[in-house]
């Protein structure tokens, strides 16, 4: 039997290795659907995204703003930073007006990430000097002087200090410490709506089943995503998994929606982003 196949983008990382084990292994029924995994990195996937090349994908929630047209939220596969998150780095301790006046480098200016950094800067990024860099690349970045400050995101949050580095600033604390404690949302999946809603909540089961599976069989899905843990043992991939796969990814819940709805809020009336977000998950 034929089965219709989807493509399904994310990132290679340990955390989405996990989350998506149960579907690379087809250890979960797909209903007829087969999916077809495209590994890029989070930039790679936000660009794809606003040319709606891809049937699913895991975006920035900055991207989504920009893609909201396209594309609705699934109510799974969040990831959260909750009381931790993107974090400003440079071989010594630089203020908020310090790094101001750096050049910072970013791992992509559609990421939630660059989002943050703006709101923490209080200015766009037409005013501070800043450059892309692939995000594994940024410590060697700050580390040779090519830049002054590094924005990390992923396993560079646990790495940094291997790597000389001081923390300036987390983004995800200073976030919270400003909105009543809300995590600071990075990233979710969407699927593009030129499928029915039928197909879309199908989808949805599945991803989640996905993630459920996962979170049942951790110690044998966290093996399975050692794979794409960069420099990291096992007890670091399994830390930094527990980070951003968690109770927020199997649904963000009315925390999370209203955590999205406050940084793309802020970020609309900082003029950050073209439009006010009006959410749409698959129901």
């Amino acid at each position: 039997m034929n089965r219709r196949t989807l493509t399904l983008g994310h990132s290679p990382d340990p955390d989405d290795a996990f989350m998506f084990y149960a579907l690379a292994k087809e250890l979960i029924p797909t209903h007829g659907l087969r999916f077809e995994h495209v590994l890029q990195d989070i930039q790679t996937l936000n660009e794809r995204a606003t040319r709606g090349e891809l049937d699913l994908s895991a975006v920035s929630i900055h991207a989504y703003a920009w893609v909201s047209d396209q594309y609705a939220l699934l109510p799974s596969g969040a990831s959260m930073g909750d009381g931790y998150g993107p974090m400003l780095v440079a071989k010594r301790q630089r203020s908020r007006d310090e790094t101001a006046r750096c050049k910072i480098a970013v791992p992509g200016t559609m990421t939630s990430a660059f989002l943050a950094l703006q709101l923490w800067l209080g200015r766009p990024a037409k005013d501070f000097q800043h450059i892309v860099v692939p995000f594994d690349q940024i410590f060697q970045t700050v580390r040779s002087g090519a830049a002054d400050v590094g924005l990390i995101i992923h396993e560079g949050q646990l790495t940094y200090a291997n790597e000389g580095l001081v923390v300036c600033e987390d983004l995800g604390l200073w976030w919270g410490r400003q909105n009543d404690g809300l995590p600071l949302p990075l990233g979710g999946n969407v699927i593009h709506k030129r499928h029915d809603p039928a197909t879309r909540r199908l989808v949805s089961g599945i991803l989640t089943d996905s993630i459920r599976y996962s979170l049942d069989h951790r110690a044998e899905a966290v093996q399975h995503a050692l794979r794409y843990a960069r420099d990291m043992g096992r007890d670091l991939a399994d830390r930094f998994v527990g980070m951003y796969v968690n109770h927020w990814t199997l649904d963000y819940g009315e925390r999370g929606r209203e955590a999205i709805r406050r940084f793309l809020g802020q970020a609309f009336e900082a003029g950050l982003i073209p439009h006010r977000q009006e959410l749409e998950f698959v129901k």
